[in-house]
């Protein structure tokens, strides 16, 4: 990628660990009751739970730096977006509450991790 050296730990790290989320958040999901809330709650946490994962992996193929932090600022914002659906399926027993508290810390940290790789990259642009 013009302007970037190669791909640091770091952001090789927080790549698999999104991939890993994504896998579990896909698990989660299958065992959600089919019905007319849990499928809102399925189609919602789907989407925002392994788009994060895309969009890391979209940033480290991205053509300049701007791409790099525009994709990590989105994966940030869906982490975030997963982080609220997630506690709503919890505080509102769509799974049972003591399944989620794991996956919620998790997606705790990669917010952090990529609130953490934006910063770095905001700063060095």
């Amino acid at each position: 990628m013009k302007g970037r050296s190669s791909v640091s730990h770091g952001e090789k790290e927080i790549v698999t660990r999104t991939y890993a989320f994504s896998l579990r958040v896909v698990k989660m999901c299958q065992t959600i009751g089919r019905n007319s809330i849990g499928n809102i709650f399925l189609k919602q946490v789907l989407r925002s739970g392994t788009s994060i994962g895309a969009n890391v992996e979209e940033a480290q193929g991205g053509h300049s730096k701007k791409d790099f932090i525009a994709k990590i600022q989105i994966g940030y914002k869906e982490a975030r977006e997963t982080h609220y659906w997630l506690r709503l399926m919890r505080d509102s027993a769509i799974v049972a509450p003591e399944k989620m508290d794991e996956i919620i810390q998790e997606c705790e940290q990669i917010a952090k991790v990529l609130a953490s790789i934006l910063f770095s990259a905001k700063q060095n642009n």
